[in-house]
């Protein structure tokens, strides 16, 4: 909403807090900048542009010319109907009198409102709009109590609770401080710099000139998106200059930027010897713990240094190397006596003791699971003619890494591990890429497993715990979802498509739900976990823009394989788009209302004989030429072909249905007729329910 210029004034709310953690920093400034936004425009109070500010130690908005006052409004009240308010001498009533009364109005000012129902007795008048700063102490207040805070603290002692103790308000109407008290504390215009560069007060002039007056003198840059910038640029030129290039990840540089205001980095090294150790539980320990940017050369290898991103100007910048150079030493070497420790024995000897750790209470231990496993990933490398062998040693091995001292302490590297402790061993290659693979995809939009025992124990991995988790009566219920089984049957469905996999999915659960012991009545949920699996297709498609539609009318036959109803839904696609398809599918519509009114048996085939009209007859002779190539076609699964062929039908089906009278008075005609509508049905609706396409 837009606003007169000369009628408007910035607005600027901020709240100075302890560190916030950084997960929330930017996500509740954006919170707050919704909220007041749609607070301003509840009270129909004109803005312009709308900016949040997050930095560890203050929430802020700015909102651009906001307008000094609501628009007057016009009021109107509708009363009694005329004949309701008047007697037949024309006194008013005691229902004009009372709707008067509570006007604050005689009678006699109350105007007249016809409408196509009559005439009604109605009461206007103009509401002058109430000054912004009446309005702004209660918006804000409203959108700061809305904030989606996770779990709230309390400080003081008094009861007010935020995500941590708030320690000053700021609230600025252009120039004019606008009262409001929060969490014990009155707003005013004071705001505060760097803890340590400009711990002193600091006096906002304006709300325009917030970001600036806190980058000089305070020495904050308040903007968030204005500081991940810099420490980007900060980390891709220093590690330029080191002859390298750093691993920039969305995650650490939002999380970075969330624990600086003003973000200095700052290159270390690291001995040579360490790179002996696995590089991703280097970089682990640096990313996840240290919020440190690895280097890698030109070859994409890891280079003994790292850049750290400071939260002041140092006046000695080298104790501030050396203290971060000294911090992750140790960790360093607690990953070097990991990696050296663990592979002191075979990773196969940890088998036996994955039956000393529970999977989950009902469904046994990570050696029952590995059991069943191994079991279901033997029978799909057999469908798919890969290497059993590989299949049931990768199976035995997959779970064996989280015994490991590397993995117990870096959970993050789990199948990561396995796979250097597997190749350490002598395992087959594909076998130790399986282990790392497996757990692909983690995330939407991940990478898929490359290798075939990779897949195939990524596959039977998912299966085993859907199905054990739904026979305990765990399945996902609402947002809760705490075995990740939604993304479980997502991953399954990614990897029969994208790799091409023909697997039948009904089928495979059959043979999972076969390796629980009696115990756990797991073939009782078959179809509900496959029903499960094949809704998450719906959100696989949509994400790829596939018309519900569409996928309603593949679902409808059921297929089992989810490669084949890629496949059926590709060609029903291409299908739709043919010239012919929009008649062929209100026919198609036309013949499942037809047949749903029919009340019993039908004959299971027409009699060419009792077709007496040509153009039923033609329709039956060019259904028969094609039956076999369709047939053909279909089994070859090459379902564009085969509704390509039927897309000729056109013409036979419109000149049918034009010319002929299904519901004959006869009843052996009309049931014939039935039964070649029945056939053309069948014929038509073997790829999907062509009648569910709008």
């Amino acid at each position: 909403m837009a606003a007169n210029p000369s009628q408007t004034r910035d607005l600027l709310f901020e709240m100075g807090t302890e560190e916030l953690p950084p997960n929330l920093v930017f996500s509740l400034a954006h919170a707050l900048q919704q909220a007041i936004v749609q607070g301003l425009d509840k009270a129909q109070l004109a803005h312009g542009e709308a900016q949040c500010f997050a930095t560890p130690r203050r929430l802020a908005v700015w909102v651009a010319d906001v307008a000094t006052q609501q628009p007057d409004q016009q009021q109107e009240r509708r009363g009694p109907a005329l004949r309701a308010a008047f007697d037949a001498q024309g006194q008013p009533t005691k229902a004009a009198q009372g709707f008067a009364q509570s006007c604050g109005v005689s009678v006699t000012q109350l105007e007249r409102m016809e409408t196509d129902k009559g005439i009604w007795l109605v009461h206007r008048q103009q509401q002058h709009g109430q000054a912004a700063e009446r309005l702004i102490p209660e918006l804000i207040t409203h959108a700061v109590d809305a904030l989606p805070i996770p779990k709230r603290m309390r400080w003081g002692a008094g009861d007010a609770a935020f995500s941590r103790p708030v320690r000053w308000l700021l609230l600025l109407f252009g120039e004019q401080v606008i009262p409001l008290r929060l969490f014990a504390l009155d707003a005013g215009s004071i705001s505060y710099g760097h803890r340590f560069h400009h711990p002193d007060p600091l006096t906002i002039s304006t709300a325009r000139t917030y970001a600036e007056q806190l980058h000089q003198p305070g020495q904050v840059i308040a903007d968030f998106a204005e500081r991940r910038a810099r420490i980007h640029q900060q980390v891709t030129e220093i590690a330029a200059a080191a002859g390298g290039k750093a691993v920039v990840t969305d995650a650490l540089l939002d999380e970075v930027t969330a624990l600086t205001e003003w973000p200095v980095a700052i290159l270390g090294h690291f001995e040579e010897r360490f790179l002996q150790v696995p590089a991703e539980a280097l970089i682990t320990t640096m990313q996840y713990h240290q919020r440190y940017f690895p280097v890698v050369d030109a070859s994409g290898q890891l280079m003994p240094c790292f850049i750290a991103i400071s939260n002041l100007i140092s006046q000695d910048p080298e104790q501030v190397r050396i203290g971060n150079e000294r911090v992750i030493r140790p960790r360093f070497s607690d990953a070097e006596f990991f990696w050296n420790q663990d592979r002191a024995r075979p990773l196969a000897v940890r088998t036996e003791r994955l039956a000393t750790v529970i999977f989950q209470q009902q469904l046994g231990t990570l050696r029952d699971k590995s059991l069943r496993v191994q079991t279901l990933a033997v029978d799909i490398a057999q469908q798919l003619n890969a290497s059993v062998e590989f299949a049931q040693r990768a199976a035995e091995l997959a779970k064996c890494d989280l015994l490991t001292d590397m993995v117990q302490e870096f959970p993050e590297l789990q199948g990561v591990m396995g796979s250097h402790y597997a190749r350490h061993d002598g395992e087959p290659d594909e076998v130790a890429q399986a282990l790392e693979e497996q757990y692909r995809p983690a995330f939407a939009g991940d990478t898929l497993p490359h290798t075939p025992t990779g897949q195939i124990l990524a596959i039977a991995e998912r299966l085993d715990t859907l199905v054990g988790i739904f026979a305990i009566g765990q399945a996902p219920t609402g947002n809760r979802d705490p075995f990740a089984l939604r993304r479980a049957a997502l991953g399954v469905n990614r990897i029969f498509i994208e790799c091409r996999l023909p697997l039948d999915c009904e089928a495979l659960l059959q043979k999972a739900a076969q390796a629980y012991t009696s115990d756990v009545d797991a073939e009782s949920v078959i179809s509900e976990v496959f029903d499960f699996i094949f809704e998450r297709l719906r959100a696989y498609y949509q994400e790829r823009e596939v018309s519900g539609d569409l996928f309603a009318a593949v679902l409808a036959n059921r297929p089992t394989q989810p490669l084949d109803f890629d496949r059926r839904l590709q060609a029903v696609s291409a299908f739709r788009e043919l010239p012919e398809a929009a008649d062929l599918i209100a026919a198609n519509k036309r013949i499942r209302n037809i047949l749903r009114k029919v009340p019993g048996p039908l004959p299971a085939e027409p009699d060419a004989a009792m077709l007496y009209e040509p153009v039923e007859q033609t329709l039956l002779t060019r259904m028969t030429q094609i039956t076999p190539s369709v047939s053909a076609q279909l089994a070859q699964a090459d379902y564009a072909a085969a509704l390509s062929q039927l897309a000729t039908l056109r013409d036979p089906v419109d000149q049918f249905f034009e010319h002929v009278m299904v519901m004959a008075d006869d009843i052996a005609v009309r049931n014939n007729r039935l039964a070649l509508l029945a056939q053309l049905d069948a014929l038509f609706n073997q790829v999907a329910d062509l009648s569910r396409l709008r």
